[in-house]
């Protein structure tokens, strides 16, 4: 897969302030990246210099394989941010068609009709933005994102303040974007359920350096720590759950009503814990290897570079 999104090295400096120290990941195409981290970590210093709104103080970047400086790589680019660039006394229609003209598209009628298809607001395109919820507006925005037909979006916090229906709405626009437009998405969000479920890969970052990369679901397994979950018929009683906690070499770590958590010592087997449990008459729904949670990981990492 070609390279989208390449950081080598990358820093920012403001003044004495170091705002990006050696950033370095790559965005392959037809990935959806998460680029999560808390309040201040660098990730809009990071997007700002994407779109060529900020100067390295050092490093490359590039997108495509062109620098982020130049208009070859903009031009590439398609970015929704805090702000959603529309206006409310146009219509969905008309705000599109500023924008073909600002991009310079000689007959974009076509392709509004498409996108706006895309976003499922072709009910609503001759309405005008001001009446929209912010749901629809985040959707509409999206499609202007998509208006001059980029290779890579870019989207800040694309479902900030909008109600848990018109976040699954936005959710599934992102993914038709990605699947059905075969775009590459770079979404920073702080939400992380929402990056769980959609994104394949991530990078985290905190005070302006990378702390994890890489493919989510091999994160989520290498993060789990071995973790087995063995779902019961009916509740441990007492008397089993001490014997199991006294076993030491099974790693009984949690009892949630019907479900036993282990982390088993190294030499220890899921089929020598289901043999017990059976011979002391257990009764056992299922069991499964449990992956950490993107949040789970997202604590454990922050809490590795908490300042003593």
């Amino acid at each position: 897969m070609r390279d989208i999104i390449k950081l080598e090295g990358i820093s920012k400096q403001l003044g004495k302030r170091e705002i990006l120290r050696d950033v370095s990941f790559t965005v392959k195409q037809g990935d959806i990246f998460g680029y999560l981290g808390p309040n201040g970590a660098g990730k809009t210093t990071t997007i700002r210099i994407l779109l060529g709104l900020l100067q390295l103080t050092s490093g490359k970047a590039t997108i495509l394989g062109e620098d982020v400086s130049r208009d070859e790589a903009r031009r590439k680019v398609g970015f929704v941010l805090e702000s959603d660039g529309l206006y409310d006394n146009k219509t969905a229609e008309e705000n599109l068609w500023y924008y073909a003209r600002i991009y310079g598209m000689a007959k974009p009628a076509e392709r509004i009709d498409r996108i706006l298809n895309l976003v499922e607001l072709w009910d609503r395109a001759k309405d005008k933005v001001g009446t929209y919820s912010k749901g629809m507006r985040q959707r509409l925005a999206l499609a202007r994102a998509m208006t001059h037909n980029p290779e890579l979006l870019v989207l800040d916090e694309p479902t900030a303040g909008v109600d848990p229906s018109g976040q699954i709405e936005v959710r599934e626009v992102i993914l038709n974007m990605a699947y059905k437009e075969e775009r590459t998405i770079f979404l920073s969000s702080h939400n992380l359920d929402e990056v769980q479920r959609i994104c394949n890969r991530i990078a985290l970052i905190d005070r302006g350096e990378i702390k994890l990369y890489g493919e989510l679901e091999q994160l989520r397994r290498e993060m789990s720590g071995n973790k087995v979950e063995i779902e019961t018929t009916e509740a441990i009683t007492e008397p089993l759950f001490s014997e199991l906690k006294s076993l030491s070499h099974l790693g009984l770590r949690e009892r949630k009503d019907k479900t036993l958590i282990f982390v088993p010592q190294e030499g220890i087997r899921v089929p020598d814990i289901v043999s017990l449990l059976v011979r002391r008459g257990v009764e056992i729904e299922e069991v499964s290897r449990k992956k950490a949670s993107l949040e789970e990981i997202y604590s454990a990492i922050l809490k590795e570079v908490e300042p003593s």
